[in-house]
């Protein structure tokens, strides 16, 4: 099991990173959103969060016993979930703002914009 994650992780990484290199801004939020999701999947998998390992400790025990999970990666994945979300909302509003004064997505376009008098 954990080397099909590691294979998974391996994927999202490789699409990610394929898709920040295409000169579409909406390919590249694409590529930071996998980026994010396999480093999400790998702070998880180290974590070594398997069925049967709770993270938290039933009512009527005082201690934790093993076998346990580590709950603190869950709150950092959970934490960067929730930043992640964020920043996607915020990335794309701009992408889409950028769109309406440009009317492409293409990464030249905007680099361009800056000298072309008629979006100025």
């Amino acid at each position: 099991m954990e080397t099909l994650i590691a294979i998974l992780i391996g994927i999202l990484f490789a699409t990610g990173i394929y898709s920040m290199l295409r000169r579409s801004m909406v390919r590249l939020i694409i590529g930071i959103i996998l980026i994010s999701q396999g480093a999400n999947l790998l702070v998880f998998t180290s974590a070594n969060i398997w069925e049967g390992k709770p993270a938290i400790i039933s009512p009527d025990e005082k201690v934790l016993t093993a076998p346990y999970a580590d709950p603190l990666p869950q709150a950092l994945v959970l934490t960067a979930i929730v930043i992640g979300f964020g920043f996607i909302a915020f990335a794309l509003s701009l992408i889409y703002r950028v769109y309406q004064d440009i009317k492409s997505d293409d990464l030249n376009d905007l680099q361009n914009s800056d000298r072309d008098p008629e979006h100025g």
